[in-house]
């Protein structure tokens, strides 16, 4: 597996799984965005210091996935996290080889002090990798996404720098 930033070239990638009503929904976003739209983004935000974004691929250079640090706030050193791993892909490791890649990036390259995330609450896989990681649930918000024609209860999950150092420290 090879976790790399996102190029211009990825964007095929990244709208196709923008174009799949259950990828969004895991996100708690909108599917269906022209691939106009995704370019200007692109154009725009290339060099947004708030934001990071890595393609997750095979070794023969097949994109798996993505995980992305977003909202970076430098002042409060605080950053979200998600990551998404395209379903013809799961249940092989990447969505916790892509989460530990950019929990590591979060807090040994950008210095951060806290990395956060959503999730659904029925998505027990996903809480499990989370939880495996070393985030903690901090608090349910009640109805907080609409995805699939509903509203959602989402846990707010957590983990601190110096809380990482210590599960980096367990695990060896």
């Amino acid at each position: 597996m090879i976790i790399r930033p996102l190029e211009k070239v990825d964007l095929e990638f990244i709208y196709q799984q923008e174009n799949t009503r259950n990828a969004m929904a895991l996100w708690f976003e909108e599917p269906y965005s022209s691939f106009d739209e995704l370019s200007l983004l692109y154009d725009k935000h290339i060099l947004d210091q708030s934001e990071r974004r890595f393609i997750v691929q095979e070794d023969d250079g097949t994109p798996v996935g993505v995980v992305e640090i977003m909202d970076i706030d430098l002042l409060h050193r605080t950053a979200e996290i998600q990551v998404y791993i395209n379903s013809a892909f799961t249940g092989n490791g990447y969505a916790t080889k892509a989460m530990a890649y950019g929990v590591r990036y979060g807090f040994n390259n950008l210095n951060l002090h806290k990395l956060y995330l959503y999730v659904d609450v029925k998505n027990a896989s996903a809480i499990h990798i989370y939880e495996k990681l070393g985030f903690r649930r901090e608090g349910t918000l009640i109805e907080q996404f609409f995805a699939e024609g509903k509203y959602h209860d989402s846990y707010f999950m957590g983990m601190l720098h110096n809380e990482y150092r210590d599960w980096v420290a367990a695990q060896k």
